[in-house]
């Protein structure tokens, strides 16, 4: 008899199929037993990938919920604005759940799901995936083990990259607040809850300044069209969907983002999507309105104080950070830790194992992977504490960000109401 944890999932798109696909990998450990997705090409694919019998394959998550629990645990990864419902439905159930970031959009929303998984003694993982890499284990280490001193300030990056912010946040899901949610709560959630991890704890107030500066109609260059395909301009713009989606798909990346773009992997399916879908449209004739640079100042009950930098204008890269402590300074790169000691004035560099890149095609740098390990085995041993991203810890930097968008907003400084 087949053994490990049975997941069902509920959302069959890119953030769905990356979580699912690790029981494939461990199927000694869990096996997907049931899927609920609207999308037939997105449902028979991952069907077909998990084995799953027609029985077991839904197009409403509503549907698999009546049917009582049929599965340990639930992976829900639908659309950021359509979290609540199903977990308030599966947690009454007794479903384990692990919910894909953002947990919900409000504040209200966000306590109702704290509430929901207390009341009926679940186990909830929120996909702060960058808790779970080595990466941050070893910065963890280092600045818990005392070697840099007392942490007074931080600096920290997240450079976005200029391709990602046009593909997700101008011509993308993530392109409108109304529609989707915030920048800073679609995107850099993950960050905001990374720096409250690795200090050790929430911040007391922040301050938030950004807009949207340069994906506006006013910079659309001169003889510019409103697709790439009709463009005259397009081989001299850096922001080129032709030439991006193109790129990738005569390389055979078919991964994300590219999958997010065409479902058939062919140039006929790739100019059907340019001429017709959202992802071909040109970057300055857009309905987009989420700010492409922030920056979020947090103070610390310790005092200590910490800016955030989110900015489409880079290369794509990983993530950037540097602690200043009392007795020594970290610099890290995503990928290598540097730690100079004031005393003996040498540095030494740390280099934890990599597991891929820092984004989603890459897996988080290991990110992916750790959260659904942690998952599995708090759900097979029935230890919540093995989750490092549980309620309460994942409501707490939710509110902050919740925060920082009303000090952007309203331009004042706000306390972080825990």
């Amino acid at each position: 008899m087949p053994s490990g944890v049975t997941l069902a999932v509920v959302g069959a798109g890119d953030r769905g199929s990356a979580h699912a696909r690790w029981a494939l990998a461990h199927p000694e450990r869990a096996r997907v037993v049931a899927v609920a997705e609207p999308r037939a090409v997105r449902r028979d694919r991952f069907a077909a990938d998990h084995a799953l019998a027609p029985g077991a394959v839904v197009a409403d998550w509503r549907e698999l919920a009546a049917r009582g629990r049929v599965a340990d645990a639930v992976l829900i990864c639908t659309l950021d604005r359509e979290h609540l419902e199903p977990v308030l439905a599966f947690a009454a159930l007794g479903y384990h759940i692990m919910l894909e970031k953002p947990m919900a959009l409000t504040e209200d929303e966000c306590r109702r799901i704290v509430a929901a998984v207390e009341d009926a003694g679940v186990i909830l993982s929120v996909g702060h995936v960058l808790r779970y890499t080595a990466y941050t284990r070893a910065l963890k280490e280092v600045l818990d083990s005392g070697r840099i001193g007392d942490v007074v300030s931080v600096q920290h990056l997240e450079p976005v990259g200029f391709w990602h912010q046009a593909h997700s946040f101008v011509r993308g899901n993530w392109r409108r607040a109304d529609e989707a949610t915030t920048m800073l709560m679609a995107k850099s959630c993950h960050d905001l809850d990374w720096l409250q991890y690795v200090l050790g704890g929430p911040p007391a107030r922040v301050s938030s300044f950004g807009r949207l500066s340069h994906f506006r109609t006013e910079n659309r260059p001169a003889g510019a069209a409103d697709r790439c395909l009709d463009c005259t301009v397009e081989t001299t713009c850096p922001y080129s969907a032709t030439r991006d989606y193109g790129d990738r798909l005569a390389q055979g990346r078919h991964g994300w983002p590219l999958s997010v773009v065409i479902d058939e992997f062919t140039p006929r399916a790739l100019e059907t999507a340019l001429r017709e879908g959202p992802y071909g449209r040109c970057v300055y004739a857009c309905d987009n309105d989420v700010v492409d640079h922030q920056v979020v100042a947090l103070e610390f009950a310790s005092g200590a104080t910490a800016t955030f930098t989110m900015t489409a204008f880079t290369e794509q890269a990983d993530r950037q950070t540097r602690v200043f402590g009392t007795r020594g300074e970290l610099r890290g790169d995503g990928r290598q830790l540097r730690v100079y000691d004031f005393l003996t004035r040498t540095e030494e560099v740390l280099s934890p194992a990599a597991a891929g890149a820092m984004d989603a095609a890459g897996g988080h740098g290991g990110g992916d992977a750790g959260l659904m390990d942690a998952f599995v085995r708090a759900v097979a041993t029935a230890d919540p504490g093995l989750v490092r991203s549980g309620p309460r810890e994942s409501l707490i930097s939710h509110l902050t960000v919740l925060a920082a968008e009303r000090a952007r907003r309203g331009r004042t400084v706000e306390t972080v109401r825990l």
